[in-house]
């Protein structure tokens, strides 16, 4: 059970701090700033939870490592659970701080169709260019958790380091497409506090689902044993 409330922690923690960036403080910090909160919480995190339960915080890196063969299904849904738990609790804390203040200059706010930093489609965006928007940028995040916590090609103690960094950058390019979900723990939690974000919440759970599945094939091609070695190989 340690492990399922770590996760639940973590997840909180995330929608709070990382979404609370945008809300709390968007207008200040801008996108670079928010997709920085983003990387810096999930570092932070890592080298909390980490050994605790893998600090995954995010059903579509439980999804990769379901299919990587990494962790057990039972695992799975407990970290699911657990994770989708921890958004909710953490964007009704976030939601709490909203409702105290309502004329404050929040951030993070696409008006008159949802708040507290709610994955929607923003103007000028298709919901086709943020559904590939979301399996890219999964699939590049995923596949440096892969690496990075491999446990033969891994970096051990900096891996946290990676892919904080990693979740950072994404976040940089994907805000401006659809707020950037590459988790869909992260966007049911707001989506439940903000309903106008229901419509596209589909794109923020089948987008990361898929882009973990495209890391997933990329990793198992880039690390296939391969019997021809050093510079005698003919290409």
């Amino acid at each position: 059970m340690n492990k399922y409330f770590a996760e639940f922690i973590g997840t909180l923690l995330l929608v709070l701090l990382a979404c609370g960036s945008a809300v709390l403080a968007g207008p200040a910090i801008g996108v670079l700033g928010i997709g920085l909160c983003f990387g810096l919480i999930l570092l932070c995190l890592c080298y909390c939870i980490g050994n605790i339960s893998g600090c995954h915080v995010n059903p579509a890196v439980s999804f990769a490592m379901l299919l990587a063969g990494r962790m057990s299904g039972r695992d799975f849904c407990g970290y699911v659970v657990a994770q989708l738990l921890g958004a909710v609790a953490g964007a009704g804390l976030l939601a709490w701080f909203v409702a105290l203040a309502p004329g404050y200059n929040f951030g993070g706010i696409t008006p008159g169709v949802a708040d507290l930093a709610a994955n929607v489609v923003q103007p000028g965006a298709t919901q086709g260019m943020a559904l590939l928007a979301e399996v890219l940028l999964t699939a590049t995040f995923v596949l440096v958790i892969l690496g990075a916590t491999d446990s033969k090609k891994g970096f051990g103690n900096f891996a946290g380091l990676a892919i904080g960094l990693a979740l950072g950058l994404v976040n940089i390019v994907g805000i401006p497409v659809d707020n950037c979900s590459v988790n869909p723990a992260r966007s049911f939690g707001p989506a439940v506090w903000s309903p106008g974000a229901w419509p596209d919440f589909w794109i923020m759970v089948v987008g990361p689902l898929a882009g973990a599945a495209l890391a997933v094939v990329i990793w198992r091609i880039m690390t296939a044993s391969n019997t021809c070695k050093g510079a005698s190989c003919d290409a």
